[in-house]
């Protein structure tokens, strides 16, 4: 079997998404970056669980803030065109003059702009931090919005800016779903790993994200989770459509006690290092022949 480690030969960044929650996206992103000794990033920015498995010790932390106006009501006339210009509603004007709603605000600036009295200015927001590690080996980024925070696509963008100064390959764990994080996360990916139950829900959600990364035209293959002898759905939703299936990973009791203990895998168990340095091979192997037909 070829060494998994070639794949940091070159500029890597394989993104892991899942239609849903608990499909095992976490758990096959952090298995892959500890079977490679590279690089692990956390993109599920509302929920992140990457470091419950990958225990990495924080030696950084950055602030993430955004810019939202501020009004000066020794210069506003009450004229609204601030108001007018905002489709977002981040801007109402009531009896007690401007108001501000900053978590409506998209920080585009186009109110300070139109405002004729230059009656508003920006101050910075904090809507969340980026932390970053090293654990055993991977090197490990993560994100996290604050509660009650609306969007965490600035977060993504925050992180997305360090992905080139670290070790290849670099799995990025997708938020669940096809919302604007995932969008953001795989937007310079060069391949991205589907994680999917083979069920019929399951096949849904695969669907789903299937349908997400076309759209991005982005290379992708299958790992299916949890899989039962006899049919297997999955299968023949990737066979009926033409897409590479990367691994099958078998319903067992062993590997769902390891999860629930926030154990990685590939260091507790020889079978699952085999699993998931075979699966480091086999993307290696799917990531240059995609170079090699887009180039």
């Amino acid at each position: 079997m070829p060494d998994c480690r070639t794949m940091e030969a070159t500029e890597l960044r394989i993104a892991i998404l899942s239609g849903k929650g608990g499909t095992g996206k976490t758990l096959v992103a952090v298995n892959l970056a500890a079977a490679a000794g590279s690089s692990y990033m956390d993109c599920d920015v509302e929920e992140p669980n990457g470091h419950l498995f990958l225990k990495p010790a924080w030696s950084q932390t950055e602030t993430v803030t955004v810019k939202v106006p501020v009004v000066d009501r020794t210069r506003c006339t009450g004229c609204r065109r601030c108001v007018d210009f905002c489709r977002y509603g981040a801007l109402a004007y009531t009896s007690a003059g401007l108001m501000i709603l900053p978590k409506n605000c998209h920080s585009c600036g186009g109110c300070i702009l139109v405002c004729p009295e230059q009656a508003l200015t920006e101050r910075e927001r904090t809507i969340g931090t980026v932390q970053k590690g090293f654990s055993a080996g991977v090197h490990c980024h993560s994100g996290i919005l604050e509660i009650g925070e609306p969007s965490g696509v600035p977060i993504i963008h925050h992180l997305l800016k360090s992905m080139g100064d670290l070790p290849n390959p670099v799995f990025l764990d997708c938020s669940p779903g096809s919302s604007c994080l995932v969008m953001e996360s795989i937007r310079d990916v060069d391949y991205c790993v589907l994680v999917a139950e083979p069920t019929l829900f399951g096949l849904h959600n695969l669907e789903m994200v299937w349908e997400l990364v076309r759209l991005f035209k982005k290379p992708c293959g299958v790992v299916l989770n949890k899989v039962l002898p006899g049919e297997n759905l999955g299968e023949t939703f990737c066979q009926e459509r033409g897409i590479t299936i990367l691994a099958q990973i078998p319903f067992h009791r062993d590997l769902g006690l390891l999860t629930s203990q926030g154990k990685i895998a590939v260091k507790e168990a020889s079978e699952y290092k085999s699993l998931f340095s075979c699966l480091l091979t086999i993307l290696s192997q799917e990531v240059h022949c995609e170079t090699v037909a887009y180039s």
